[in-house]
């Protein structure tokens, strides 16, 4: 890895498969310049395109990028550039925390206030499970913390690997 100025995380990794997701595993000097073990919002390019997102944490003081919608193929070695910024994208809502977000329209005004970087942290505490009755229970109760005030969830690791499509135990899978 090579730091163009203190903002700036420039490398070279190999983009992989871990069932069916595609993923870049950042090295470890890499990841160790991001100013936060959890989720890091960055603007950066790709194998020369530009891009923003959210770095996910690996579990293991580490950091991934989710590939799934590039045409990156696994194992294609590709250079990368991260900028850490205070700028977090808006998230993508899952389609069923959504519809009850849209069921209780007392949550709305609390929701538009809250920062994206919390609304980031709200959908990865109800998505960090494979089961359905536990991830139904989590949007219920997301709703019940939204309608008591709650600005953030609780009780989390932010520095695990929610994702269960690519971790296992709050790692992510080797």
């Amino acid at each position: 890895m090579t730091e163009n100025n203190s903002s700036t995380i420039d490398f070279r990794a190999v983009v992989e498969q871990v069932g069916d997701r595609k993923l870049l595993r950042l090295p470890a000097d890499a990841s160790a310049g991001l100013p936060s073990r959890g989720q890091v919002a960055v603007v950066g390019t790709l194998a020369g395109r530009e891009f923003t997102t959210v770095v996910e944490p690996d579990g293991k003081r580490g950091h991934w990028l989710n590939l799934d919608h590039t045409e990156l193929p696994a194992g294609d070695a590709v250079d990368a550039s991260l900028s850490p910024t205070k700028s977090w994208p808006e998230p993508d809502i899952p389609s069923d925390f959504q519809d009850a977000l849209d069921h209780a329209p007392d949550t709305g005004e609390l929701w538009s206030t809250i920062t994206p970087m919390a609304r980031w942290e709200w959908i990865r505490w109800v998505q960090a499970t494979k089961n359905p009755s536990t991830r139904a229970r989590r949007v219920d109760v997301g709703i019940s913390k939204l309608r008591d005030g709650k600005r953030r969830p609780c009780c989390f690791d932010l520095a695990s690997c929610t994702d269960p499509e690519v971790a296992k135990s709050g790692v992510l899978i080797d």
